[in-house]
């Protein structure tokens, strides 16, 4: 396994390592102290020329297991969504694909997009927070995928908790500002 996930390649920026080598001690109590570190990576990766997602892996106790952002622009790699790098991350951090013994939450600074909802089911995550909303990102212009309307049932007859949104205005901030400055919407059509 060891050898397997020195293949998998992605760098995540020297100020997210930074944020959670700062923060790695911390206890992020309550969901909204959560979704709002996912908030604040989100808005400094757009300041980084990064798309403004942002999202975190947290132990039962709140505490940082991974930090991803959104790296689609910087890596010129389309899976490189923040939910993504933070599964990825965690999963490098404890050396296995299966995250499921760890009890682990997702907190993304928006809700998953369809890639990302099957993401964090294959994981072994199993709780997801959010901030923001399917609609808020796609009134920017982001393409989300034809998501089930009914994917958070799903999700929880599959023994998972959701929660979301919380903090939805702070969140939503943060997209709408990324669209005001003219940052980069991609989305399926190659727009």
């Amino acid at each position: 396994m060891e050898e397997l996930m020195k293949h998998i390649s992605y760098e995540l920026p020297a100020w997210l390592e930074k944020i959670e080598q700062e923060r790695k001690d911390e206890r992020f109590v309550t969901p909204q102290s959560r979704v709002l570190l996912t908030v604040e990576l989100a808005k400094t990766n757009t300041k980084h020329g990064g798309g403004p997602f942002g999202a975190a892996i947290f132990d039962a106790d709140g505490r940082i297991v991974s930090l991803g952002v959104n790296l689609v622009t910087a890596s010129g790699f389309s899976l490189n969504h923040a939910e993504v790098v933070a599964i990825m991350a965690a999963q490098q951090k404890l050396k296995t694909y299966d995250l499921h013994p760890y009890n682990l939450e997702l907190v993304a600074s928006c809700e998953p997009c369809i890639m990302c909802h099957g993401a964090t089911q294959w994981s072994g995550v199993r709780s997801l927070l959010f901030g923001a909303t399917k609609d808020d990102a796609e009134a920017i212009g982001f393409d989300e995928g034809d998501k089930h309307t009914e994917w958070r049932a799903l999700l929880e007859a599959r023994g998972f908790k959701v929660t979301g949104p919380i903090e939805r205005e702070a969140a939503a901030k943060v997209l709408f500002d990324y669209k005001e400055s003219g940052g980069v919407i991609y989305n399926a059509d190659g727009e």
